[in-house]
């Protein structure tokens, strides 16, 4: 990854307001889109309608007309690979806020918080499982993934 920021996105189009998500920008020599797209989709609930949806949008954000047929195809592709249907929609970038400071890396500022253990340290567990050629080594030390 050459950079990732969290916080709100808003689409472009017949979508309203900003639901929350990160902007991976990324080095497509060290990770396709294609291998972004699965990660997304096997660590969030790309299956699941829920009543938070509005604030928790499944989707790829798309920023130029040249990656919405490449994500598309991503996920039609994958889709084989899960029992239910993927609802993640391929959406085009509109607007960006970054999220309050307190927020930010929140994860290495507390993996031992509730929220932690039962949302990200499962998730992280599906990262290390599936897809653990993709994972910096560095940030694995340095955040103690391995205690998981």
């Amino acid at each position: 990854m050459v950079n990732v920021s969290q916080g709100w996105i808003k689409p472009d189009g017949n979508f309203s307001g900003f639901s929350e998500a990160v902007i991976v920008e990324f080095d497509p020599d060290a990770i396709s889109l294609e291998n972004l797209i699965a990660i997304h989709l096997y660590t969030h609930s790309s299956t699941s309608e829920h009543a938070m949806r509005s604030k928790y949008r499944s989707a790829v954000y798309t920023f130029n007309d040249y990656q919405v047929i490449p994500a598309k195809q991503a996920i039609e592709i994958l889709q084989k690979e899960f029992e239910d249907p993927i609802i993640t929609k391929v959406i085009p970038f509109k607007t960006f806020k970054l999220n309050d400071q307190q927020y930010l890396d929140y994860y290495y500022k507390n993996p031992e918080m509730p929220f932690c253990k039962t949302f990200i340290d499962p998730k992280l567990k599906i990262l290390l499982k599936q897809f653990s050629s993709q994972v910096d080594e560095e940030k694995l030390r340095s955040a103690e993934y391995k205690r998981m």
